[in-house]
């Protein structure tokens, strides 16, 4: 700690890190050993971030992140977005396809940014919050690659800290073919970029610009 920096507000967001990391809750005194704090400082830290909503405690006495924290995950949307535009418009405008930004959610894909061509005569119709499997399209297959459980089609596997890319067609629309690349190296967010297209295969520099435009946001987002 430096005389800049908060304990108290440093233990709390401590605390929520170390309950984001659980599925069960802990306990206050499994809390407080983990912290290396005594009992009373965790009892205030739990009571502060209750009122908030942040945390919740259960019958049992166990804490868990509370809903409050679903609140401030909604704002984060937004600021992705805002982030990511640029190298999307940059995709969409080279490639002549509809470009996304696509974040995990659950156990499905969420697109939360959109970015459709200017100039061609017709494109893929793509809208922000369309959801669907992991298992299925080059956005959700991208993200399972990024964890390591999916292989990269083509054999595309990671170089130099460079994802590889996954290409698909037909999984999502009858005659689309997409093409997606792993978001990498941003904490806490998991997502792929890609581009749609009406084709029946996609050309061969879309996987590497695809690739290109994913390094692109994950420099934008760190």
């Amino acid at each position: 700690m430096t005389a800049e920096t908060s304990q108290t507000l440093d233990r709390g967001l401590r605390v929520l890190k170390l309950l984001a990391d659980t599925d069960h809750g802990l306990t206050v005194t499994e809390l407080a050993a983990k912290l290396g704090v005594n009992r009373t400082v965790v009892y205030r830290l739990l009571a502060t971030l209750e009122q908030h909503a942040l945390v919740r405690r259960d019958l049992g006495g166990r804490a868990r992140v509370g809903l409050g924290v679903l609140r401030l995950a909604h704002q984060v949307h937004p600021l992705l977005r805002e982030a990511a535009l640029p190298a999307l418009r940059s995709l969409a405008e080279d490639i002549g396809a509809t470009a996304h930004l696509t974040l995990v959610d659950g156990t499905e894909a969420l697109a939360v940014a959109v970015v459709e061509p200017s100039w061609t005569d017709y494109h893929v119709a793509y809208r922000t919050g369309f959801r669907h499997g992991l298992e299925r399209g080059a956005a959700g297959r991208a993200i399972l690659a990024g964890r390591g459980s999916h292989p990269y089609e083509p054999d595309q596997p990671l170089k130099e800290g460079r994802p590889g890319f996954v290409l698909t067609h037909g999984e999502l629309e009858a005659g689309a073919s997409g093409a997606a690349a792993p978001v990498l190296g941003v904490t806490g967010i998991e997502g792929s970029v890609g581009v749609v297209m009406l084709a029946d295969s996609i050309p061969e520099r879309v996987g590497p610009r695809v690739v290109e435009a994913a390094l692109e946001v994950a420099d934008a987002l760190c």
